[in-house]
């Protein structure tokens, strides 16, 4: 038969969100003009035969050739209903797949060529697999969707043997979205049908098993629930019959007996009572259930009124701080000055100590032997890099997970409301958007307000004015000013090598010695030993370096003991780079015989003294000053009144004024990789620069510092008993000062006062007289004094 034979020209009803399967009956709607005419037309001929086919776009209510797919059902009308305003119901069953070739008309209803579309037979093994796995993918589908009756599904879908039928069948059954729908229709074979089908039906069980997953998973911790307010219920009855209280009973009843045993000020003890009334009332499942139950517990457990046994002997409190540190005895003194005070009038205020030194003085453990000596409880608490302000003052309760500030949560641990609390490093506090910390702790560290000081979790008023506040701090310079007036500074210098040495024989070695495991006679360290170690491998104001150092050399002995390959060993400075290693350091010793133009300076460091050299040079023919070493402004500034001074005076001087017009000056300061700044190397440099323009030396015995003038006066400077030291570390007999530094050789210690010459002076020309001796004779007889 040809296609023109087989084709046939029929009314077309479009169809929205759905496709008709050959085989099947469909219910339809019809209410569009065109569809009620191609209806119509259908019914008036003898096989009443309409082709069904699905829109392309469900929006489009007067659809064109291009909106129509290609693939349709030939349908039959088997029943009919007229309804209301034209519409008409009826049920249309599909007879086969058609293939729309053209359309004949579009008014007053659609109307196309169609043709015959036959999936060709195919009994093959492949459509065979196929149609065995789609049957059992369906039957775990219907158990999966519908447990109940899928018995009955699975037999209605088995008794479907054509594969073609089946697909059929089970699609309109499954509710495929359109195009999946249409897809199946429009498959140009059985087997592709059915791998499509089996591609779906996949894709449906797993969603339909993850559906099934998280309802159970719903089930099990509803019924979790449902039984533990069953089990609950029941409980209470059987507690009711037993005459017993439900333990959320219980605990309200505990706090409450907490609560009334409590020694709580009159507005604690009305807030506490507040908040249990409220907790009380609450379910234990409700989140502010917790909340106020850690509020109340935290209010009991702080110490409002339980304090140390006041303890102040004055003998007791001296022997401590000996055993625990060496000298400090400006230091020591201060305390002991405070605990007198308090020992006469208890009520007098607790000083407020900011312990200001080098790391590894002892600032830490010299508050760790105050609160020994005063038998009162120690805690320490680290401010460093401490930037949010709710760290100190705590969280208010609204927020989750709110907490105490961290002085609050100290006095808790402490048990007590006088501890010895330090706060440690409160240079190194931060500042940004949270808050600046350093302005909460001016509340906390001021006598005046600390009686009533506010925890934001708290929000109750804590007197913090028995607490005894030790701050520790490397420098104060960072430390806001408004803070820094609420403590007094005791400075902790740095050790000398002798207080070294005496350090490292009462405490560091017998410590270090029993952490490894080994006794005095096992590992000896001899004076020239622990010397050798204090001046080539360590250089710092503190001990740490060399503890480490001594931790280091024990550690190695042990090892030795350990092997089993050791005899007791006296350390030899000579065996000393086998176990530590090459020297980092060396010390800079006074020079023998100094050039014309070199003066010895000293200078202070955080790692405690240094000497320094300056070296001036003239340019012949060359003009102005040249400064290098890494120097700072302070310093330029002093080199050029120092040359400007020189200029002035140099006539006096006996230095020829045509010198500082054709010649340039050259000052440089060793150590170039270094920074240097401040005003203590004026005198050297004015020094250095009389001793090249004149080509007399300074004295190689002699060292210097202090601030000079414009007008020759010379200013005293800091850090007299770290430049001192290292001045006699280097070999210097005689040092120079200002006047007004005499009153700082008391912080020497006395065998060094003994040992070295001091000459204190006013004006610069006393420093000529005294440091360089060809200028002697040229200068007027000047009032230095030792």
């Amino acid at each position: 038969m040809s296609e023109q034979e087989s084709s046939k020209s029929l009314p077309v009803l479009p169809i929205k969100n759905s496709v008709l399967f050959p085989y099947l009956l469909m219910p339809l709607a019809v209410g569009r003009p065109r569809s009620v005419a191609a209806v119509e037309e259908a019914l008036s001929s003898e096989e009443k035969e309409i082709v069904v086919v699905a829109q392309r776009d469900a929006t489009v209510d007067f659809p064109a050739w291009k909106d129509l797919h290609t693939i349709g059902t030939k349908a039959v009308i088997r029943k009919m209903a007229r309804g209301g305003e034209g519409r008409i119901e009826m049920i249309v069953q599909g007879m086969e797949r058609v293939a729309l070739i053209k359309l004949e008309q579009t008014e007053p209803y659609l109307k196309a060529l169609v043709k015959p579309a036959p999936l060709p037979a195919d009994s093959s093994t492949q459509v065979e697999a196929l149609h065995r796995e789609v049957i059992d993918l369906m039957n775990r589908i219907f158990s999966l969707a519908r447990p109940e009756g899928s018995l009955e599904l699975t037999q209605l879908a088995g008794n479907v043997q054509d594969p073609q039928r089946m697909v059929y069948f089970l699609a309109p059954m499954l509710s495929f979205e359109l195009e999946k729908e249409q897809a199946l229709l429009e498959a140009p074979a059985i087997e592709a049908a059915l791998r499509l089908m089996h591609e779906y039906l996949t894709h449906e069980a797993q969603v339909l098993e993850l559906r099934k997953e998280i309802s159970s998973q719903a089930q099990v911790e509803m019924g979790k629930e449902q039984r533990e307010y069953l089990l609950r219920k029941q409980m209470r009855a059987i507690q009711q019959e037993l005459g017993e209280q439900n333990p959320e009973q219980a605990e309200a009843n505990l706090l409450k007996e907490r609560l009334a045993k409590a020694e709580l000020p009159a507005e604690a003890r009305k807030e506490a009572e507040r908040e249990l009334s409220k907790l009380e009332r609450l379910p234990t499942a409700a989140p502010e259930y917790n909340v106020i139950r850690t509020y109340l517990d935290f209010v009991l457990e702080l110490p409002w009124r339980k304090s140390s046994d006041p303890f102040l002997d004055l003998a007791y409190t001296r022997q401590v701080l000996d055993e625990d540190h060496f000298d400090l005895k400006e230091v020591k003194e201060r305390i002991l000055e405070q605990l007198g005070v308090l020992k006469l009038n208890p009520q007098a205020k607790a000083p407020i100590l900011c312990f200001v030194g080098p790391p590894g003085v002892g600032k830490t453990s010299l508050g760790q032997s105050i609160a020994r000596s005063l038998k009162r409880k120690f805690e320490r608490m680290s401010l460093g890099g401490l930037h949010d302000e709710a760290e100190l003052r705590g969280h208010r309760r609204t927020y989750i997970g709110a907490m105490p500030g961290r002085i609050i949560q100290a006095i808790r641990r402490a048990g007590v409301n006088n501890p010895v609390l330090m706060l440690d490093e409160v240079d190194k506090l931060g500042r940004d958007f949270r808050g600046d910390p350093a302005a909460a702790l001016l509340e906390v560290l001021d006598p005046e307000q600390n009686k009533e000081f506010h925890d934001n979790y708290l929000d109750l008023a804590f007197d913090l004015s028995n607490v005894f506040f030790i701050t520790t701090a490397n420098a104060h310079d960072t430390v806001p000013r408004p803070l820094l007036d609420r403590m007094e500074i005791l400075r902790l210098p740095g050790y000398s090598d002798e207080e070294k040495q005496e350090i490292a024989r009462r405490y560091l070695i017998p410590r270090r010695l029993k952490e490894s495991g080994l006794t005095a006679e096992q590992c000896a360290l001899p004076d020239q030993t622990l010397a050798w170690i204090i001046s080539r491998y360590t250089r710092e104001a503190g001990l740490r370096q060399l503890e480490r150092a001594i931790g280091r050399l024990a550690r190695k002995v042990a090892l030795r003991f350990a092997e089993g390959k050791a005899e007791p060993a006296t350390l030899k400075p000579e065996d000393l780079p086998d176990l530590l290693g090459p020297e980092p350091f060396f010390l800079e010793q006074a020079r023998k015989q100094l050039p014309s133009g070199v003066a010895t300076g000293l200078a202070w460091t955080e790692a405690g003294g240094d000497v320094l050299f300056i070296e001036a040079t003239l340019l012949p023919e060359g003009r102005g000053m040249t400064l290098t070493g890494q120097l700072g402004e302070v310093m330029q500034e002093s080199a050029k009144a120092a040359q400007s001074y020189v200029w002035a005076h140099a006539e006096e001087l006996g230095i020829d004024h045509n010198l500082f017009r054709k010649s340039g000056v050259h000052i440089h300061v060793p150590a170039g990789a270094i920074p240097k700044d401040g005003p203590s190397a004026g005198i050297t440099m004015a020094a250095a620069l009389a001793s090249v323009y004149t080509r007399c030396p300074v004295r190689s015995d002699t060292a210097m510092t202090g601030e000079m003038t414009l007008t020759g006066l010379v200013m005293p400077v800091g850090g007299i008993k770290e430049k001192v030291l290292a001045a006699r570390r280097a070999g210097i007999q005689q040092v120079i000062l200002s006047a007004e530094n005499r009153k700082d050789l008391r912080e020497l210690p006395d065998h060094v006062q003994k040992e070295m010459a001091f000459i204190f002076v006013e004006r610069i020309e006393e420093v000529f007289q005294a440091a360089i001796p060809g200028l002697s004779e040229r200068l007027p007889l000047a009032k230095a004094g030792a």
